[in-house]
C-alpha cells in the first residue's frame, strides 16, 4: 500500500494517516515553502491518536479517493498531532473560537494562507450534507474555500488579518500590581455551587467532564472556610464517577468524559493526564475523610497505569484509543450472555446485579458496567468481606477474558508535561498511603525524564519514544509540570537531587518563558520557532494551564529554598490573572489552587532525626497521611553531617533528646518543636470528617 510523507514520523497519530491518498505533509519548512511556491491555502488538520471523531473523519473523507483528489489539487495539506504541538493547537483553536464564537474540539480543521494566517476554521465535517447548513459536507466546504481563495482573495486576507491581530492581543493580562483578595476564593466557591449537579455530582450537564482541578480546589475551600457543603460536593462527585461507566470497572482508570449527565456512557478514550489528576483528587479526598473507597479507586487507577501505560524504562505512555476494531467502546462492553459465560452461574448472578447488567443492555444493545447502588446497599446485600472477595474474583476473570479481545490502540509517545502529572500522582499516593512501590515508580519515571528528556544544556524536550529518542522543544507546561513533580518526588523521598533539578528547571522557565515586561509566562520559549502569535495560556484546558502550574511550583520552591525571585514572579502572575479568576473561576482551577497556597498560611515543616528509627518513619508517615496542601516539607538526618546550605528550612534545627523532632513554622513564626512520634501524632492526626 502506498504511503505519504507521514510514514516516516514518530507520532502514532501521524502514522495512522500514512496510507491516506491525501498528500499529507507534517508541519515544517517543506510544507510551508510548498504553499508559498504554489500560492495555495494550507489545510491544517489537528487531532490526536485516541480521538474518535478524528478517526471518523479519516474514514469518511481522508481515505476517500475523490475527496483526496480535491485536497491535493487545491491545498497543501498538513497534519499535526496536538499532543506533540500544543503551541499550534492553542493558536489555531483560539482562531476557531474567534472565527465562530463557539467552543472547539477535535479534529480541528483550519484553512490558512501560506503565511500561516487563519481565515476559516471548524472541527468535524461529514462526507455529505447531513448536518447542513451549520455543518456543510467536507467536499462542499473545500469547493467554497477554493472559490474564495481564487475569486475573493481580498476578503480572505482581511479576515485573516483581523483574526491574527486578535490572537496577538490575547496575551495581554491585567496589571501586575492588582490587589489579591480572598474574595476570589469565596467567589469561586459560589460559582461551583451554582453549577453543581446535586443528583449525579459533577458540574453542568452532558457531556460531563471530571473537573479534577475544581474538585481539588473545593477540598481546599472546604478546609479554608470550614464548608461542609463544599466537601459534600467533592465526595458525591468522586463516588458517582467511580461507580459510573466513566470508570473502567474491570481494569481501573477513567475515560475522558461521559456523554451523558450521570457518568454512565463514557467517551471511551483513556488519557494519561485525566488519570493523573483524578488520582491526586482521590488521594486528597482520602486524606480528608479516610474513606477507604477513595484509597481503593486511586490504587486501582495507578494499577491500570502500571499494567497498561508504563514503558519498559518506567516512563508513561500517553493514551488508549476509544475505538477497537473501528468501533467505539467495543473493547469495554459486555452482553449478559458473554458475562455469564465467563463468570459462571453464581458469580455471574452477583456481577449482573452489582453492575446493572441486563439482557437489553444500556449502550447499543450491550452493557457498560457500572455500580448503580451505594456502598451501604451493596454491603447490606452481600456483607463487606464477601463483597470485596466476589468483586475481586469477578474483575480478575473478566479482565483475563477481555484481554483476549482486540485491544484499543495505545499511543506510546512519552510527553514531558503529562509524565510530570503522573509522577506527581505516584509520589503523592505513595507518600500518603505509605506505599514504597508507588514512590519507587515515581522516582524511576523522574529519573527517566531527567535522563532522556533533557539536552546537554538542561533544556527540556517535549516528546520521546519509549527508547528515549526525544524531539521538539519543551513548552512552558513541560517545564512547570516536571518541576512541580520533582518537588513532590523530593517530599516523598527527600533525595536532594530532585529538588535541585526542580530549581534548575524553574530557573530555565524564568529565563526563557517569563514575560520580562509583564505578568505571566509565554507558552513557548524565547528561542522557539516563530509563529503568528506568541501566546500565554489564560485558562485551564484538559490539563492545568502552564502559567498556573508555574505559579504553583514557584510558590512551593520559594518556601523550600527561600527564593524571593520565585515568589515575586508567582505573585505578579497571580495578580495578572486576577480578572480571569474573578470572571471565569471554573476555567482557573489550578490558578485558584495556587492562590489558596499564596494566601496560606503555609506550614514550613522540617523533620530532623535518624531515618533508620521507627519513630522517624512513623512521624513522617503521620504527616504525609494528613491533608496539608499548603505546606512544604524537608528532612535531615544529623548522622549524615550538616544540613545542605541551600536548604534554609533545615538551618540550625537539631534533633532534640536524640528523638525525631519536627519543626513547624508559618507566617514567619515557629511553634515549639514536636519531639517524638507521639507528639507529631497529636499535632497531625486525622480528624474525622
Amino acid at each position: 500500500m502506498p504511503t505519504n510523507r507521514l510514514a516516516g514520523e514518530t507520532s502514532l497519530y501521524l502514522k495512522q494517516h500514512a496510507n491516506n491518498p491525501v498528500d499529507w505533509y507534517p508541519w515544517g519548512p517543506e510544507a510551508l515553502a510548498r504553499a508559498k511556491q504554489l500560492d495555495r491555502p494550507i489545510f491544517l488538520s489537528i487531532g490526536y491518536s485516541a480521538c474518535h471523531w478524528c478517526h471518523v473523519m479519516e474514514r469518511e473523507s481522508f481515505e476517500d479517493e475523490a475527496t483526496a483528489k480535491v485536497m491535493n489539487e487545491h491545498f497543501v495539506c498538513v497534519k499535526v498531532d496536538r499532543e506533540e504541538r500544543p503551541d499550534l493547537d492553542t493558536i489555531y483553536m483560539n482562531a476557531l473560537q474567534v472565527l465562530t464564537r463557539e467552543g472547539g474540539g477535535w479534529p480541528l480543521s483550519v484553512f490558512l494562507t501560506p503565511d500561516l494566517t487563519p481565515f476559516y476554521a471548524g472541527t468535524y465535517y461529514p462526507p455529505d450534507d447531513r448536518y447542513a447548513p451549520q455543518r456543510p459536507s467536507f467536499k462542499r466546504l473545500l469547493a467554497a474555500i477554493h472559490d474564495a481563495w481564487t475569486n475573493r482573495r481580498d476578503h480572505v486576507t482581511e479576515v485573516g488579518r483581523n483574526v491574527t491581530e486578535y490572537l496577538q492581543g490575547m496575551s495581554a493580562l491585567g496589571a501586575g500590581d492588582t490587589p489579591l483578595l480572598q474574595d476570589l476564593l469565596s467567589n469561586a466557591l459560589n460559582a461551583l455551587r451554582r453549577s453543581f449537579d446535586p443528583v449525579h455530582g459533577g458540574f453542568g450537564g452532558a457531556p460531563k467532564f471530571p473537573h479534577a482541578l475544581e474538585l481539588k480546589l473545593l477540598l481546599r475551600l472546604a478546609d479554608r472556610f470550614n464548608d461542609q457543603t463544599a466537601l459534600h460536593m467533592v465526595r458525591h462527585t468522586l463516588e458517582k464517577m467511580a461507580r459510573g461507566g466513566i470508570y473502567d470497572q474491570v481494569g481501573g482508570g477513567f475515560s475522558r468524559y461521559s456523554v451523558d449527565a450521570k457518568w454512565l456512557v463514557p467517551h471511551f478514550e483513556k488519557m494519561l493526564y485525566d488519570n493523573a489528576l483524578l488520582v491526586t483528587a482521590y488521594v486528597e479526598a482520602w486524606q480528608v475523610t479516610r474513606d477507604p473507597f477513595y484509597n481503593h479507586i486511586a490504587s486501582e487507577t495507578l494499577g491500570y497505569i502500571l499494567k497498561e501505560m508504563t514503558s519498559p524504562g518506567g516512563a508513561f505512555f500517553s493514551a488508549h484509543d476509544a475505538d477497537s476494531e473501528g468501533e467505539e467502546g467495543k473493547f469495554y462492553v459486555w452482553s449478559e450472555k458473554e458475562l455469564r459465560e465467563v463468570l459462571g452461574p453464581e458469580l455471574g448472578d452477583f456481577a449482573c446485579q452489582l453492575w446493572g447488567v441486563t439482557p437489553q443492555g444500556n449502550f447499543e444493545g450491550h452493557n457498560i458496567l457500572h455500580r448503580p447502588n451505594t456502598s451501604e446497599v451493596e454491603i447490606a446485600r452481600y456483607g463487606k468481606l464477601a463483597l470485596g472477595l466476589r468483586l475481586m474474583g469477578a474483575k480478575t476473570k473478566l479482565y483475563a477474558a477481555r484481554a483476549k479481545r482486540a485491544w484499543p490502540g495505545r499511543d506510546e509517545k512519552i510527553l514531558t508535561a503529562w509524565n510530570g502529572l503522573m509522577i506527581s500522582a505516584f509520589a503523592k499516593a505513595g507518600a500518603a498511603f505509605g506505599n514504597e512501590h508507588y514512590v519507587a515508580v515515581a522516582t524511576t519515571a523522574a529519573d527517566w525524564c531527567l535522563t532522556h528528556l533533557r539536552d546537554a544544556n538542561g533544556r527540556l524536550f517535549r516528546s520521546a519514544s519509549a527508547d528515549g529518542t526525544a524531539k521538539l522543544h519543551g513548552y512552558l507546561e513541560d517545564y512547570a509540570c516536571l518541576a512541580d513533580a520533582l518537588v513532590s518526588v523530593y517530599e516523598a523521598t527527600f533525595t536532594v537531587k530532585y529538588l535541585r533539578a526542580a530549581a534548575e528547571l524553574s530557573d530555565a522557565m524564568l529565563k526563557h518563558f517569563a514575560d520580562p515586561s509583564g505578568p505571566g509566562f509565554y507558552f513557548v520559549a524565547d528561542d522557539h520557532e516563530a509563529l503568528i502569535a506568541r501566546t500565554k495560556d489564560v485558562h485551564d484546558g484538559s490539563t492545568p494551564s502552564g502559567n498556573a502550574v508555574a505559579v504553583t511550583v514557584l510558590l512551593r520552591l520559594a518556601k523550600l529554598l527561600d527564593r524571593r525571585d520565585y515568589f515575586a514572579k508567582a505573585e505578579e502572575t497571580l495578580r495578572g490573572y486576577r480578572e480571569m479568576m474573578a470572571d471565569h473561576p471554573a476555567a482557573a482551577g489550578q490558578m485558584l489552587i495556587a492562590l489558596d497556597f499564596y494566601f496560606g498560611p503555609v506550614q514550613e515543616i522540617a523533620v530532623v532525626g535518624s531515618a533508620s528509627q521507627e519513630a522517624y518513619r512513623t512521624a513522617l508517615g503521620t504527616i504525609h497521611a494528613s491533608f496539608g496542601p499548603n505546606r512544604v516539607l524537608a528532612t535531615h538526618d544529623p548522622a549524615t553531617g550538616p544540613a545542605p546550605t541551600d536548604f534554609p528550612l533545615l538551618k540550625e534545627k537539631p534533633a532534640l533528646d536524640a528523638a525525631v523532632t519536627v519543626y513547624v513554622c508559618e507566617n514567619h513564626a515557629c511553634k515549639a518543636p514536636l519531639v517524638g512520634a507521639e507528639a507529631v501524632e497529636r499535632a497531625f492526626a486525622h480528624r474525622a470528617t
